[in-house]
């Protein structure tokens, strides 16, 4: 029979999976918590950012600055791995700065582990929006990550983007290699597959883990589990709007009608009363015209 575990070792046995727990959860911290991509507020302009060595509006060094990768703003370390010693003081400050992140624009402090890896593993290295194209340095809001295809998105698309995000680029649910029912999707290349083309030949796939797409490698799910849509077309008069339709949204067609019809009435109203005044005047030189006359003949 096997030897009974002892207190010591089940205790040594718990604390490995631990830490081999804690190593792997690193990796899934999502980006917005991590302390390079935390809100600041500039001091000066009152502006909500991103966080980051100047204000991107003002340019404005702020008093307090974050470290970008240990999250600290004030050294208590009085012996640590700090490059700059200060035995017995704590700094703050641009005492605390050790460099600036070329990727995300953060400051780091100055202690040797920071510096060491922070450039290596700054979550931002690639951080361009899918929809716009801009970079951390182009604008001055927060990165995030798209739920369905993880792809980087600014603050200003990030809202736009997954709401339209699980809608297939081809017309109908069939895969793209037969005519069978896709049953995976992959929401990062919008296409279905079957059961018989999501698999490779010779690749090998992990037990009880979701089947990499085929194209681009990106984890698929099954069909049935989102809310995916297909791709759609308008074709018509009813696809195609024009400036009269638009006016007629606002004001209403019968309203547009009756309006003209007023002005074209009022404007004859305003004619006729011209005339009308003309012809009083004219009648009235008449009329003195022929008193005149009749005095020269007397």
């Amino acid at each position: 029979m096997p030897k009974k575990k002892t207190g010591q070792r089940k205790k040594a046995e718990k604390q490995k999976l631990r830490q081999k727990e804690i190593r792997t959860a690193k990796e899934k911290i999502p980006l917005a918590d991590h302390p390079c991509n935390i809100s600041m507020e500039c001091e000066k302009c009152h502006r909500k950012q991103k966080s980051r060595a100047f204000c991107y509006f003002c340019q404005n060094v702020q008093r307090l600055p974050v470290c970008a990768q240990c999250g600290k703003m004030k050294c208590m370390i009085k012996t640590g791995d700090c490059v700059i010693k200060h035995p017995g003081i704590y700094t703050t400050g641009m005492n605390m700065v050790g460099a600036i992140c070329d990727f995300c624009e953060a400051w780091v402090c100055h202690g040797r582990k920071c510096l060491q890896t922070h450039a290596c593993t700054c979550p931002l290295q690639e951080a361009i929006c899918i929809e716009c194209e801009r970079g951390v340095w182009d604008h001055g809001g927060r990165i995030f990550k798209c739920s369905f295809c993880t792809n980087f998105l600014c603050e200003d698309d990030q809202f736009e983007h997954q709401a339209s995000c699980q809608v297939l680029e081809s017309e109908n649910y069939k895969c793209q290699s037969c005519n069978k029912l896709g049953q995976y999707s992959c929401l990062r290349c919008k296409t279905c597959y079957c059961e018989d083309h999501v698999r490779r030949k010779g690749f090998k796939y992990e037990k009880n883990k979701a089947i990499p797409c085929p194209k681009c490698g990106f984890e698929t799910s099954q069909t049935k589990d989102l809310s995916m849509s297909t791709r759609s077309h308008k074709f018509g008069r009813q696809g195609q709007s024009s400036a009269y339709d638009d006016y007629d949204d606002e004001a209403g067609a019968g309203d547009y009608d009756d309006q003209d019809y007023n002005d074209y009435d009022y404007d004859d109203d305003d004619d006729d009363d011209d005339d009308d005044d003309e012809s009083t005047e004219e009648s009235s030189e008449e009329d003195s015209d022929d008193n005149n006359v009749s005095k020269d003949d007397k």
